[in-house]
């Protein structure tokens, strides 16, 4: 019987410890710091006190299997760590002292050389040489990780980084230089931080990569590839798998680490959907950066035009959203029987292919095939020798099969209509004959000519790269909208950055000639390293800054019109409003003396948590310190000293709401500014008072600004936006409006 029964005892362990295997997963486990341990620097003392969490061991057995469960140790932006365990194991923590809270991580994913130009950025002037190209600024950027030995990353004339740097590079062979001074993975398994992706690389390179002259994409877009802080460090730390998918606690961990490392600003292009700021790693963790004086720019997200789909929104974050750039590779189409013209786009630029006489025109979809007008293969007949216009909608197949097809029946060229919810943002592609790909209103515009005129004909004029589009920036259809679920109250995107179309390093560009070593990409990922480089230059120019000083003064001084001098429209040229735009399109220049700054302290977060209604231990995740909110005088979200305004008005008669801010003067010490208002329609907007002025020793004053819901008249609108302007001899400080009508 003994056997048997040893038997017995021997499979209920092992049936234990695999099913406990089995369904364990990662958390992220916060708990105080002991008060013995002074400082995160005895981060040894900190892992003994983090093991004394997870579950005892009893058998040697289940050595192995408890000495895998610790993932990561957090020391510098929180106390805590990630665990593998199961729900009874983090359960079981509850009743251990010390203990605050454990919950299961989350999968975060990616937000997947003209634009410094585009951005007013010029050698030798302005914020490129007061901030001396970002000299001495090392930028974190957590992402897929980093190309080996591209020329954007080459450290030709860059000094040893500053003496405060504290990272380290894990690459084997000695690929780290004075540009790329670190480079770490914190993917499990363990793994180098080699880019398998692109993204990584790419947004590195947009951030601070190194000028590399001579770049073309395919014989286009010709010129210098730089960086928008080209003479700034740059520090990797690998996060995200070849698929693009991003574990919460690896992005902690890599958080926690450039922060120690000794970074300026990170960068982080990739994020969730909307969540409550204290279950949002990159929430908690970038609070803690802001506390050790780095700001984090993310981008909001690829969700676009869809309301309220934006990620990264809590206040401390810098959050982007996408515009449009001014270039074009231009293919234009020409109807016969007239003047007009369609530009659209092409990679593809032949010379003397088309005959300079019009060429029959014919839409695809005018014969008997179902799907003839999505040119699906086999589905053309009759255009030989003709111009062929396809629908790009309702279709998987993808825009240069398309031209296959008509190649293969015999068509001359191919226009190629966008779809609707694209509407404008055409894709320059490498098609396999002439073609130009048109936005949805001018493919509509040729399908009608072709369907009212009896012999309709056209052709196709090639007109390479073209710059100084006017009607550039343009909200980009993807960029994820406003307003904000966690936060109504904080306007959100803070700030649109060139993300469209963007050309940058890619990895492995030496195998073909049709893999270029520089890449187009566009997202909001694109438009977050591009502010990323200018909060390096503006940290190069003004060290003093806070991170909210330096995010005050790129919301305050953005653009709101186009190149053309109109106000900015998105893809469709349809009217945007602040929950497209935030303040606007990002103009470094300006930024740079911005004359006035809205200032926020870490600490003077904590009475607008509480005023979210988040309970004691929930802010504690965040600001990793005990609070009691009964003893916090709690603010309204819109009392908060934002840059910008968002407020809600009820439908009661003269409905009001009053708003404090105190500003400091950065500009001239003798300064006097006045209030100018534009009003949002409905809405009485007071300042008090309308003047302020500001003394050597008195750099800051505040104001209070009233909006009241108008007695008078209808209001359709549920929304209304304005502008509050502080002018002074030499600056316009410029806060955006956005009222909500209940």
């Amino acid at each position: 019987m003994l056997p048997t029964h040893s038997s017995f005892l021997l499979l209920i362990l092992t049936f234990t410890i695999t099913s406990s295997s089995e369904i364990s997963e990662t958390y992220i486990v916060f708990v105080q710091k002991p008060p013995a341990i002074a400082t995160a620097a005895e981060s040894q003392d900190l892992n003994n006190w983090y093991r004394t969490f997870l579950p005892e061991v009893t058998t040697s057995s289940a050595s192995t299997l408890n000495e895998d469960r610790m993932v990561h140790s957090y020391h510098t932006i929180l106390t805590g760590f990630a665990a593998r365990l199961t729900a009874d194991e983090a359960k079981a923590m509850e009743y251990k002292p010390g203990f605050i809270s454990a919950r299961p991580e989350k999968t975060m994913h990616l937000h997947t050389t003209h634009s410094a130009r585009f951005l007013g950025l010029q050698e030798d002037r302005g914020l490129w040489n007061l901030s001396n190209y970002g000299k001495g600024v090392i930028v974190g950027v957590l992402d897929t990780g980093i190309a080996l030995n591209h020329p954007s990353f080459d450290d030709k004339g860059m000094p040893p980084p500053p003496a405060k740097w504290k990272g380290k590079c894990e690459f084997k062979r000695k690929v780290c230089n004075n540009k790329l001074i670190g480079a770490r993975n914190f993917l499990s398994p363990r793994q180098k931080p080699i880019d398998e992706n692109g993204h990584g690389t790419h947004t590195a390179a947009i951030a601070a990569g190194s000028p590399v002259q001579g770049v073309s994409y395919f014989g286009q877009l010709n010129g210098t590839a730089t960086g928008i802080a080209p003479s700034a460090h740059l520090a990797v730390y690998r996060t995200c798998n070849a698929l693009g998918s991003c574990k919460e606690t690896d992005i902690l961990a890599a958080m926690d680490a450039a922060v120690e490392d000794g970074v300026d600003v990170l960068s982080l292009s990739l994020g969730t959907g909307s969540t409550p700021f204290f279950e949002d790693g990159i929430a908690v963790g970038a609070y803690g950066a802001v506390q050790k004086g780095v700001l984090v720019t993310c981008s909001c997200g690829n969700l676009g035009p869809g309301k309220s789909s934006l990620s990264n929104e809590a206040p401390w974050i810098l959050t982007v959203g996408a515009g449009t750039t001014d270039r074009s590779v231009r293919a234009t189409v020409k109807l016969g029987g007239s003047n007009v013209e369609f530009h659209g786009e092409s990679l593809f630029q032949p010379k003397g292919i088309l005959p300079s006489k019009m060429l029959p025109l014919v839409y695809a979809g005018n014969n008997d095939h179902p799907m003839s007008a999505f040119c699906e293969p086999g589905s053309l007949k009759g255009v030989k020798g003709k111009v062929v216009l396809c629908r790009s909608d309702g279709s998987q197949m993808g825009r240069i099969w398309k031209g296959k097809e008509v190649k293969r029946a015999g068509g001359a060229a191919m226009i190629l209509m966008n779809d609707k919810i694209t509407g404008f943002e055409t894709t320059p592609e490498l098609h396999v004959l002439p073609a130009s790909e048109v936005s949805y209103k001018d493919g509509m515009k040729i399908k009608r000519y072709i369907n009212s005129t009896s012999s309709p004909n056209g052709t196709l004029v090639f007109e390479g790269t073209v710059f100084g589009v006017t009607y550039a920036p343009q909200v980009a259809t993807y960029s994820s909208r406003g307003p904000s679920l966690a936060s109504p109250g904080i306007l959100k995107p803070d700030i649109l950055g060139p993300g469209n179309r963007i050309l940058a390093a890619w990895p492995d560009g030496g195998g073909s000639n049709r893999e270029p070593t520089f890449e187009l990409m566009s997202g909001t990922s694109m438009a977050c390293p591009h502010l990323s480089g200018v909060v390096a230059l503006l940290k190069g120019s003004h060290p003093e800054w806070s991170p909210a000083a330096i995010k005050s003064a790129i919301m305050t001084t953005a653009d709101m019109n186009d190149l053309g001098g109109d106000p900015i429209t998105d893809q469709q040229f349809e009217e945007v409003n602040l929950f497209d735009t935030g303040s606007g399109h990002v103009n470094p220049n300006r930024a740079n003396k911005p004359g006035l700054v809205y200032d926020i302290k870490p600490d003077d977060y904590i009475p607008y948590l509480c005023g979210l209604g988040y309970n004691d231990t929930e802010i504690g995740f965040i600001v990793q310190k005990v609070v009691k909110c009964s003893t916090v005088e709690k603010m309204v979200e819109g009392q908060l000293n934002y840059p910008s305004f968002s407020a809600r008005l009820g439908s009661a008669a003269a409905a009001s709401v009053t708003y404090t801010r105190t500003v400091t003067n950065v500009g001239p010490a003798n300064s006097t500014y006045v209030a100018q208002i534009v009003a949002p329609r409905g809405v009485r907007v007071k300042v008090t008072p309308k003047k302020l002025r500001f003394r050597e020793g008195k750099p800051s004053t505040s104001y209070s600004v009233t909006f009241r819901r108008r007695r008078k008249g209808s209001l359709d609108a549920a929304f209304a936006q304005g502008y509050l302007v502080w002018i002074s001899k030499r600056y316009r400080v410029r806060s955006p409006i956005a009222i909500t009508f209940e």
